[in-house]
């Protein structure tokens, strides 16, 4: 198994509130099979095993969703998130009632297959480039509501966050560029007042689609310039028109194919919005292994 990554999972205050939806939906009526066919009284072990080779991402919500079911329930980790492990590898084993664990395998898999694909593809992406000096970075293309747990996941993947929000920097795209030239501002303008007014040490970063934009945004002293579905040609020819003035971001199109040639280039990073919206779930599955009934108390024979 591969070392784990350090990426600190989100704090537990915004993985309760997704945890709570999720379980609302599986939920709210309560398990129909699992109360008509399943003792109360019977105790279960189960595991949670990978079926393929994966960066595992997870492993903390899965626990938070079982305990949110049942937190008398019991763990054993045998896998901590951000380590690649191969098919077969067992990853939680969970003790307890039986319908508690039949009750949360599912959302608890949900979120285990969907955050180890993300940290896997970012991985894949990662390992591309290895040999050139650029950061692999996410983008604001999350599922709505799973954001800083899908953000966490590329962290563990090897990757780079880009904003979480709209807070977190300032971006000046190609429809804001619309709106301010309606108002008879320029790129370099807009450049010019975000700095003005933007918070001291904040990054100026702005979408450039044409060598003419490049010049511009320099002339507006943008921090970062994002090159938009240029090909690697055409970031080569920009890289040598920056020389340095700012960091130089390119995105659009990425896939595993081309993301190397596109680290050739020289960028600085590489913003891939397939990390998170386009990465298939992995494949884990929780199997019940031990069962144990209550004993229920003797009755003890009265003296005659």
């Amino acid at each position: 198994m591969g070392v784990p990554s350090l990426a600190p999972p989100p704090p537990l205050s915004s993985m309760r509130d997704v945890i709570s939806a999720a379980l609302r939906e599986d939920l709210a009526y309560g398990d129909l099979t699992s109360t008509l066919l399943i003792p109360p009284t019977l105790s279960a072990r189960a595991e949670i095993i990978a079926k393929g080779r994966m960066i595992v991402a997870g492993v903390a919500v899965a626990r938070h969703v079982f305990h949110a079911v049942d937190p008398s329930l019991d763990f054993t980790t045998h896998t901590d998130d951000g380590t690649m492990v191969h098919p077969s590898t067992p990853i939680l084993t969970i003790r307890g009632k039986a319908q508690s664990l039949l009750q949360a395998e599912r959302v608890a898999l949900n979120f285990l297959q969907r955050l180890s694909g993300i940290s896997t593809l970012t991985r894949q992406f990662c390992e591309a480039v290895r040999d050139y000096p650029v950061a692999i970075v996410d983008t604001r293309k999350t599922t709505p509501g799973l954001r800083a747990l899908e953000k966490w996941a590329v962290r563990l993947g090897g990757g780079h966050n880009h904003r979480f929000s709209l807070h977190d920097g300032i971006l000046i795209k190609d429809n804001h560029l619309i709106v301010l030239a309606a108002q008879r501002m320029n790129l370099t303008q807009a450049c010019l007042r975000a700095r003005q007014q933007a918070p001291h040490g904040l990054r100026i970063c702005v979408e450039v689609e044409t060598v003419a934009q490049v010049q511009q945004a320099l002339k507006g002293k943008a921090d970062v310039l994002l090159l938009d579905n240029m090909p690697p040609a055409q970031v080569r020819r920009a890289i040598g028109i920056i020389q340095g003035q700012a960091l130089v971001e390119v995105s659009g199109g990425m896939n595993l194919s081309n993301v190397r040639d596109m680290a050739k280039a020289g960028p600085d990073f590489i913003s891939i919005g397939a990390l998170t919206h386009s990465a298939p779930s992995m494949d884990l599955s929780m199997k019940i292994v031990a069962l144990r009934a209550k004993k229920r108390p003797q009755k003890r024979k009265s003296k005659t």
